[in-house]
């Protein structure tokens, strides 16, 4: 294919590809399959932590990566072979909305771990960011895709601590993410890591639209499926799913009580679940264990978990310290 021919594919509105319609609705189903875990885990029929951690971490990661691969996909193929700047700020203002409205909600119903950056204000903000790459020249758009992969890699495998610093703990600057200590949050989306899914499903749409690979990918599905007929609905279909898997899940427990979890489990499944998300699951393991011991050599571990003693007393800090420490 000529540069010339090359050039005026990539300047015409791209087919409608069911197959994209398909996959946002099976992620969709994912996402709805695992937030009924945590559902579950809520009404006290799984132990505190399961959600976040094991193999259910690594779903939740790769559903919140799909989607905002296909937020990638979507965003260049609605805007070629020209901007439009009306419908992308329409659905914008829907998207910021439903997000501020979550943060309203769980402010109040769950004020020690409200919302205050998921996955639907980080779609927002990364979909301003990918109107800025929409006008740049492609070879930007990937060299700050690879930029902002290295990073990941270096953040994930070589050297966790580099890029991070407290000074991005408190919400007001977390939401960037690259913070050491994020406050708590049931549903933690930043920035950095998760822009490099976006960058990659712009870059690698941009790229497919260089070529005949799009009529390709239109030619495998029409999206007459029930997940592509739920996935052309999404937003819809994460503001209400939520609502309705917490009341079966609240009505279950109505009529089967969950039985009482043990102390013992409970707090470790918690602190496990609060640890790995700056230490790797051995490491954490250890230091639970460690703590959990010294709080029953000591008599404070009854009074601890009722709340009577607060993760700021000073005894609880100083075997923290200690066990901390042991386990470096």
């Amino acid at each position: 294919m000529t540069a010339l021919a090359t050039e005026t594919y990539a300047s015409v509105k791209p087919p409608r590809i069911g197959l994209l319609d398909t996959a946002r609705g099976v992620a969709l189903l994912a996402m709805a399959s695992y937030h009924f875990t945590w559902d579950m885990e809520f009404m006290g029929y799984l132990a505190p932590g399961t959600a976040e951690t094991g193999w259910l971490k690594l779903y939740a990661r790769a559903i919140a990566s799909t989607f905002l691969f296909i937020v990638g996909v979507s965003l260049v193929l609605a805007n070629t072979p020209e901007i439009r700047l009306r419908s992308f700020w329409k659905r914008f203002a829907m998207i910021a909305a439903a997000a501020l409205a979550i943060s309203v909600v769980t402010r109040f119903v769950f004020p020690g771990e409200w919302i205050f950056f998921g996955i639907l204000h980080c779609i927002a903000v990364l979909s301003l960011l990918g109107l800025v790459f929409l006008r740049l020249p492609l070879p930007f758009t990937i060299a700050a895709t690879a930029a902002v992969t290295a990073a990941w890699v270096v953040d994930t495998w070589v050297a966790p601590d580099l890029l991070r610093s407290p000074i991005f703990n408190p919400r007001y600057l977390a939401w960037i993410g690259l913070a050491e200590m994020p406050q708590r949050s049931n549903d933690y989306v930043p920035i950095f890591p998760w822009a490099v899914p976006f960058l990659l499903g712009m870059t690698a749409t941009l790229l497919a639209m260089r070529t005949r690979l799009l009529d390709k990918l239109a030619r495998l599905g029409t999206g007459s499926s029930l997940p592509a007929k739920a996935g052309r609905h999404s937003l819809a279909f994460y503001l209400i799913h939520q609502p309705v898997l917490i009341a079966i899940a609240y009505g279950l427990s109505v009529i089967i009580p969950p039985a009482k979890p043990d102390p013992v489990e409970t707090y470790l499944r918690q602190c496990n679940a609060s640890c790995v998300m700056q230490e790797g699951e051995a490491v954490c393991r250890s230091f639970c264990q460690c703590t959990l011991d010294k709080l029953q050599n000591q008599k404070l571990f009854t009074e601890f978990q009722s709340g009577a003693i607060k993760p700021d007393d000073g005894r609880i800090m100083a075997l923290a310290s200690e066990c901390s420490a042991n386990t470096q």
